[in-house]
């Protein structure tokens, strides 16, 4: 039996093209390349368990015959986790659209931010000795947002912070 090139081609042809769709800013175009990436899993498992052969059941064939069912299984907690992955992507892009009436992730200021900075170990970091525009998030110490977190918490007790039908700025009646 002389070895195909199609099968090869189409697995590499699928993960180019769930890795092109996993990098893009639509979380729909993410969610299929992510299912593309688990189908081209499947199918290069399958190719890897070599020739099909019979049952592999101790006494229906000879261990010779048998086809192995390792990438069988493998396969199956392949397509388990794909189906998980899934829906749980699913779920994020319903809750995207149903807060912000969109599902193309943002391009966010604190990616920016960190990509201006210059390359330094964690380790050289002193969070005292940066500009506080360069400060993690954790060293509040004095920062002026501290005090609108604070009076936003005091404001908006009670209020849910996902509630889409309330903006922000509007007050309910107490």
């Amino acid at each position: 039996m002389t070895p195909t090139v199609v099968l090869p081609v189409i697995i590499g042809g699928l993960y180019a093209a769930g890795v092109y769709l996993l990098l893009d800013r639509s979380l729909t175009r993410v969610l299929l390349g992510f299912l593309l990436l688990g189908n081209a899993t499947n199918l290069l498992l399958l190719s890897a368990g070599g020739a099909t052969g019979l049952a592999p059941i101790l006494g229906y064939a000879e261990p010779e015959e048998m086809s192995d069912p390792l990438p069988q299984a493998l396969i199956l907690t392949a397509i388990v986790i794909t189906f998980g992955i899934a829906a749980f992507l699913l779920a994020l892009i319903y809750r995207s659209w149903r807060l912000v009436r969109q599902e193309v992730v943002g391009v966010d200021e604190e990616d920016r931010r960190v990509a201006r900075r210059s390359a330094m170990d964690s380790d050289e970091l002193d969070p005292h000795e940066l500009a506080p525009e360069d400060r993690p998030a954790g060293h509040l110490d004095g920062h002026p947002d501290l005090d609108v977190e604070r009076r936003l918490a005091r404001d908006y007790a009670g209020i849910a912070s996902d509630d889409v039908d309330l903006p922000p700025t509007q007050r309910r009646d107490r």
